[in-house]
């Protein structure tokens, strides 16, 4: 008669390893250190996921936002829309003065413009060339004026169907100008600098200008200024 074995003995017997004590120790150690490093990790997480939360607040609450540009008036005080002889092409010279409104509507972010330059544009052709403009300083939540002169007794080469229709306009009394403006500007909201970033201004307007008038002109149209930023 065969001898019965206690069931599951054998097995235990055979594939139960011994193990150490200073294997367990090694394992124990391997795991607490396992543990640690994925707690670090998960701390690490959670600042940077927080500190993004903190810089989406914080722009949201002091996001700048562009300045706004309108054209109030006009002046023009010499303009001379001369052929020149052959070869030479034809040429003009005139000064401009528009007054323009600066309108900053953020009421957390100051603005400061520098590297300004201006000048006017007829049908997409420079007739002034570009003139320097003194740096601004804007507060918050407010509008100033400015009067650039812009264009003086330099003349401006144009092609002979830009003089041909500037003196036809010019006719009508009805000029369609574009006035442009470019900088850069620096927004500061509280302890807060932006970057420089570069501005271009776009402020399309038609004049009431006729041959031999100077002085004040009127205004027939001039919608808000386009600006890039």
């Amino acid at each position: 008669m065969e001898e019965e074995h206690p069931k599951g003995s054998y097995n235990n017997a055979s594939h139960q390893p011994n193990i150490s004590e200073s294997e367990k120790k090694s394992r124990t150690t391997v795991y607490i250190r396992g543990g640690s490093a994925r707690f670090i990790c998960g701390i690490i997480i959670a600042i940077i996921i927080l500190a993004g939360l903190a810089a989406l607040i914080l722009w949201l609450v002091y996001r700048p936002s562009k300045p706004k540009f309108t054209v109030v008036s006009a002046a023009v005080y010499d303009l001379n829309n001369a052929t020149s002889p052959s070869p030479s092409p034809p040429a003009i010279s005139t000064t401009f003065q528009f007054t323009i409104t600066v309108r900053n509507p953020s009421r957390r972010s100051s603005i400061r413009y520098d590297r300004l330059l201006g000048y006017v544009l007829y049908h997409n052709q420079a007739i002034t060339p570009p003139s320097p403009l003194p740096p601004m300083y804007q507060e918050e939540d407010s509008t100033v004026a400015i009067s650039p002169i812009l264009g003086g007794d330099q003349f401006v080469p144009i092609s002979s169907d830009l003089a041909s229709g500037f003196a036809t306009d010019e006719a009508y009394g009805v000029v369609p100008l574009r006035v442009v403006l470019m900088g850069r500007i620096k927004y500061k909201s509280g302890v807060f600098r932006s970057g420089w970033f570069s501005m271009y201004v776009r402020c399309d307007v038609l004049v009431g200008l006729k041959k031999g008038l100077v002085g004040q002109l009127p205004l027939l149209l001039s919608p808000a200024c386009n600006i890039d930023v």
